[in-house]
């Protein structure tokens, strides 16, 4: 059995992996933290001694003064460099992350990638890749909030070893203090992430609903449900302020009680003589950066959202991509399909079981059943959108699961019910796909969906932004079939595609798909008497299983199929009149 990583050890991988991609933006990050901590580690070393000098009432020490003007000026500009690089630097690691992530999920298998909710999807996508990428960034950048303050210890301890032990005895405290807020930062992130998650997926379903929650005048029920989460999430966001106020309080008061102790153990010290006014400067400074290890929350809690984020993602950038050998279809051949045995599971339940087919080369076939007999999961099938569990599927002889994804992409063409319109503007939508379709060919496709005469009519025609194109379902569809034609393979499938389609324009529409007979194989899952009337064999499904094939004609003479068209359930069948069986 094939071991799969744990997610949170492929996120740590994935993490070391996004830091390899721009070592060189990283590495200049590093040396500008580092080159700002060790300028303002310098600072207070330079500032004692330039006091000392004045106080002993020489000449201006003119030396130590630029010298400590240039340190200022190198401790700011380092700062300024760090911050402008790593902004530059995580858009740059989100953009990679997201990059990887989406290839990931278009890579696999239909029902693995699809497996998560899409408005959870859609989260990870965006908020959570942004979360991730942050790592590198944050990690690189806390450097200096570590130096700072281990420099400053060692500073002290150079100054005066008992000043240094004054803040030494609060060291403690600090680090259970910073890892209590780790901690509870990162189970709180995680929870909030996952109550956004939830209201993403809920509002994605409500506004794919949005037509029939219209008619059911649901709107005000659909409304409670897409925002009952917001309890749980401003609890979480309560619970991440609370954890943050409480650090930011205790660190609050333990800080100053720590540079008052430094600062009345370096007076002593002062007094007595064991230190001079110089030092006294410098360990005040060097205290205040010891204790600005409190500062280090900001980066802990960063650290934090960002491991609940790659934990989020590890099971997308784990995801495997669809197996295959390399091969590629058989040059010049019609579109043969085989169906092998082919059985599809879902949930513990069969969708297809034992399905035997084969389509020849440059014929059509409707493939025809009740609501929920399958007919969609054989069309995914058929063109690979969807593995099959048991059985295989062959096109010209050759495995689908062996042949090269993009070269099988190029040769399948697929329109749907609802299909989804990618791309800026219309001539866009209609070329996407494996290669860019020239713009004669999308005209021409247009014109076989019968999309054309609707374009013409649009503001700009085909340079038509399609956010402002007013269209209805069946345009959608027609720009779906237009985006099939325009990309030519051996094979296209309909899934439900004539649905929305008037009368006359599905007329066209099958004059354009038998125009392709012979040099195109044609599965359409249909719906209408039309379509399996014109097809040349007919698949006939029921409960997942192929029942019959054959030519329509054959099939009208049982009942049982006739009532598939009438939506009567079997065995409640009403014989048709002389009338209609002449019609027909």
């Amino acid at each position: 059995m094939r071991q799969h990583p744990r997610p949170g050890t492929a996120s740590a991988a994935d993490a070391r992996r996004l830091a390899r991609l721009h070592p060189a933006a990283l590495l200049g990050l590093l040396l500008c933290s580092t080159g700002g901590a060790l300028a303002a580690l310098a600072l207070p070393a330079a500032l004692g001694h330039t006091v000392d000098r004045l106080v002993t009432g020489g000449p201006v020490p003119w030396t130590w003064l630029l010298l400590c003007a240039a340190l200022t000026l190198a401790e700011t500009g380092f700062d300024a460099a760090a911050a402008v690089t790593g902004t530059t630097t995580t858009a740059e690691l989100t953009a990679s992350l997201r990059t990887r992530t989406a290839a990931r999920l278009l890579a696999a298998e239909l029902r693995r990638a699809l497996a998560l909710p899409a408005g959870d999807l859609t989260a990870r996508l965006t908020a959570r890749t942004a979360d991730a990428a942050a790592a590198p960034v944050t990690a690189a950048g806390a450097v200096a909030g570590v130096l700072l303050p281990l420099g400053a210890i060692v500073g002290l301890l150079l100054i005066d070893v008992w000043t240094a032990a004054a803040l030494l005895l609060g060291a403690p405290l600090l680090v259970a203090l910073l890892r209590a807020f780790t901690r509870r930062t990162a189970d709180a992130g995680a929870d909030y992430q996952r109550a956004q998650s939830l209201i993403a997926h809920r509002l994605t379903e409500a506004l794919d609903g949005a037509d029939t929650i219209r008619a059911a005048r649901t709107g005000a029920r659909e409304h409670r449900r897409v925002l009952e989460p917001l309890t749980a999430l401003a609890e979480h966001g309560r619970r991440t302020w609370t954890v943050y106020g409480r650090a930011v309080g205790r660190s609050g008061l333990l800080l100053p009680l720590l540079m008052l102790l430094v600062l009345a153990v370096a007076g002593l010290r002062l007094g007595a003589g064991a230190i001079g006014v110089g030092d006294l400067v410098a360990a005040s400074r060097y205290a205040s950066l010891a204790v600005g290890i409190g500062a280090l929350t900001g980066a802990l809690g960063s650290l934090a959202r960002s491991r609940a984020a790659a934990r989020s993602l590890g099971p997308l950038l784990t995801l495997a991509p669809l197996p295959h050998r390399g091969l590629g279809p058989v040059p010049d051949a019609p579109g043969h399909l085989e169906l092998r045995d082919v059985g599809v599971e879902s949930d513990g339940g069969p969708l297809l079981t034992g399905v035997h087919l084969t389509v020849p080369g440059g014929t059509s076939l409707a493939v025809v059943g009740r609501s929920g007999s399958g007919k969609s999961q054989l069309a995914a099938v058929a063109g690979r959108l969807l593995d099959p569990d048991t059985g295989s599927v062959l096109l010209d002889g050759v495995p689908l699961d062996a042949m090269e994804p993009a070269r099988l992409r190029r040769e399948v063409a697929y329109a749907f019910a609802r299909p989804a319109l990618l791309g800026a503007t219309v001539e866009d939508t209609i070329a996407y796909g494996p290669g860019t379709a020239s713009p004669d060919a999308v005209r021409e496709a247009a014109c076989a969906a019968r999309a054309d005469g609707f374009v013409a009519l649009l503001p700009y025609g085909y340079a038509t932004p399609v956010a402002d194109a007013p269209l209805s379902g069946g345009e959608r569809q027609r720009l779906g079939l237009a985006r099939a034609f325009a990309h030519p393979g051996r094979l296209m499938i309909l899934d439900d595609a004539l649905s929305s389609l008037d009368t006359v324009t599905e007329h066209h529409v099958r004059r354009a798909l038998d125009a392709r007979a012979g040099r195109c194989t044609r599965i359409i899952v249909a719906h209408r008497l039309s379509s399996a009337a014109r097809a040349d064999r007919v698949a006939w499904l029921e409960d997942g299983r192929l029942r019959a094939t054959g030519r329509h004609e054959e099939l009208w003479a049982d009942p049982d199929y006739r009532a598939v068209f009438r939506g009567t359930p079997p065995g409640e069948h009403a014989e048709r009149s002389g009338a209609e069986a002449e019609t027909r």
